[in-house]
């Protein structure tokens, strides 16, 4: 039965957000510095469903980098790319070198998958990428369950009004983007990659 639903609310989705015949999605005219100090254009990407993450080395939810290895091993032959942006901007749990945090990511999770220069996701100086990302598919809120209600009562705390920026909130929220380049699904932290299947395999 969830998956019948997740099947229906992407396919609603899609209908919402879809770019215009012969229109090409912002996305692809972004150009970002990878983990390695290269430049990535994301042009490349066109035709591939994207699963896009701001992620962590020292936080509570840095064991989804397991999960999202999972996934992009499954599905990478099928057009999947997962992409990692680390960030240092909650709770200064991102705070090693490149060279450190791409040393972390493939000795403890056996990441594969393109990881980004650590970067701002909030912010002036926030990554074009993520500013578009957060634009197309604003915070509505972590869900239910008791880590839904532990990051809501923490949020809280620092600003009563949170809920009502659209940006990120914490480590590894997570975004879905189709063939497209359309933003058909946005995932906090509270989610975990697996709960995501369902929706990437309905685009693939």
């Amino acid at each position: 039965m969830n998956r019948i639903l997740s099947i229906a609310a992407l396919a609603a989705a899609l209908l919402v957000s879809a770019c215009k015949p012969g229109e090409t999605s912002p996305l692809y005219g972004f150009t970002v510095e990878s983990n390695e100090g290269t430049n990535v254009d994301f042009s490349q990407y066109k035709g591939k469903v994207l699963l896009i993450a701001n992620t962590a080395s020292k936080c509570g939810f840095t064991p989804q980098y397991e999960g999202l290895q999972a996934l992009y091993e499954k599905y990478k032959d099928k057009g999947l790319v997962v992409i990692g942006f680390p960030c240092d901007q909650f709770g200064h749990q991102e705070p090693g070198t490149a060279e450190e945090i791409a040393e972390f990511c493939t000795l403890n999770y056996g990441v594969t998958f393109p990881l980004m220069a650590k970067s701002d996701v909030n912010g002036e100086n926030a990554n074009p990428v993520f500013k578009w990302l957060y634009g197309e598919k604003p915070f509505e809120s972590f869900g239910e369950g008791e880590r839904a209600e532990m990051m809501d009562r923490m949020l809280s705390r620092r600003d009563s009004l949170y809920a009502s920026n659209p940006d990120i909130k914490w480590n590894f929220t997570k975004f879905l983007v189709d063939r497209k380049g359309n933003v058909v699904g946005r995932y906090e932290p509270t989610a975990k990659p697996e709960d995501m299947e369902a929706a990437i395999e309905a685009l693939l």
